[in-house]
């Protein structure tokens, strides 16, 4: 097949990876390919030169618009709207089987531009007012939406989800995130460093229950960082700096307990599995999709409660370390969500099609 694949802008689509959307969507375009696909990825034009690569904008908007994400700055959204307007003509001129839809904007859920191709659109975020309605009135014979959870799935439609949306669980490659049979007594949190991210609640209740902890990932918000991370570092917890492939692969699969600490209704936790299938158990704050990813490899804690989390983290070292491993195993590799990516995209095409 001849695959679109639209991007989020804010980040380059390229390791090491800001964030579990760029990872998402880099690791789509590379397992299609490897497929046999040729995919086009419609993304920033700083994105992984390895691949097909239609620049929606030169640079990712971090760059040329940097901390304006969620402040509804109009020359920003004027910047992404006309970005997209022109890739979303591109893709629907461009003879494409199917565009699959990750980029968070309105604009590819227009009726006119879902006639133009078959649509699989990605929801990697709660609902929020500026998309709700658009996706919510977008599902139509060609066009297949999907979660990646239950709970974000619900949160979308909370009286039901129609029958075009279903839940889409990511995915990941197993050898690389290879399996350690034993953990070193210390505890590791991976994410954007982020008030959202919750870091400050890993490092209370890493210190409430006595282990060490490692923290990995891009400072993304310098003053959360400045005020309630940094001042914590030292002695037994200390920041590893953003990696990425083996050498992160490395350092969370030594762990003996992954710290999940979100403070928002996320949608998935792409970091649980990875540490999952490197056997690590997790310890988690109950919200959004956490409890759907970790069932039986994990412990859950109160949100925002760093002592009952302590608490969390005593439960979850006593799970053997093959537990994780073989949950992601059964539900969470990369070729499972492959399969199900292009059975989608051949529901949407054959949805799609005119009747003979």
């Amino acid at each position: 097949m001849r695959i679109a694949l639209l991007a989020h802008l804010r980040h380059p689509i390229a390791p090491p990876f800001a964030g579990g959307l760029e990872a998402y969507t880099w690791t789509l375009a590379d397992g299609l390919a490897a497929r046999g696909h040729a995919v086009t990825l419609f993304a920033s034009g700083d994105s992984d030169p390895r691949f097909a690569l239609d620049p929606v904008i030169p640079v990712h908007h971090e760059r040329s618009h940097a901390g304006l994400e969620h402040r509804g700055d109009a020359g920003l959204k004027a910047h992404l709207d006309d970005g997209y307007a022109a890739a979303c003509d591109r893709i629907g001129a461009g003879g494409f089987d199917v565009l699959h839809n990750n980029s968070l904007s309105r604009l590819p859920l227009e009726k006119r531009r879902l006639a133009a191709i078959p649509t699989v659109t990605s929801l990697h975020v709660p609902p929020y007012d500026a998309l709700r309605w658009f996706v919510q009135a977008s599902p139509a014979p060609g066009h297949r939406i999907t979660a990646t959870s239950r709970a974000q799935l619900d949160g979308w439609w909370p009286d039901g989800a129609p029958p075009e949306a279903s839940v889409l669980h990511n995915g990941i490659d197993p050898a690389a995130w290879p399996y350690q049979s034993r953990g070193d007594g210390s505890a590791v949190w991976c994410a954007r460093i982020t008030p959202d991210k919750g870091a400050h609640h890993a490092i209370a209740a890493a210190r409430r229950a006595g282990l060490p902890l490692t923290l990995f990932g891009p400072i993304e918000e310098p003053g959360y960082w400045a005020t309630q991370v940094a001042p914590q570092l030292g002695g037994a917890i200390r920041y590893g700096g953003q990696l990425s492939g083996a050498a992160l692969a490395a350092e969370v699969g030594r762990a003996s307990v992954f710290l999940a600490t979100p403070c928002w209704d996320e949608p998935f936790g792409l970091a649980a599995v990875e540490a999952m299938a490197c056997g690590v158990p997790v310890a988690g704050f109950a919200r959004g999709a956490v409890a759907e990813v970790i069932g039986e490899a994990g412990s859950l804690a109160a949100p925002g409660d760093a002592a009952d989390l302590a608490h969390a983290i005593g439960t979850a070292l006593r799970i053997p370390r093959p537990v994780p491993n073989a949950r992601v195993l059964r539900h969470f590799t990369h070729a499972h969500w492959l399969d199900r990516c292009e059975a989608l995209y051949a529901q949407a095409r054959a949805a799609a099609a005119p009747a003979c």
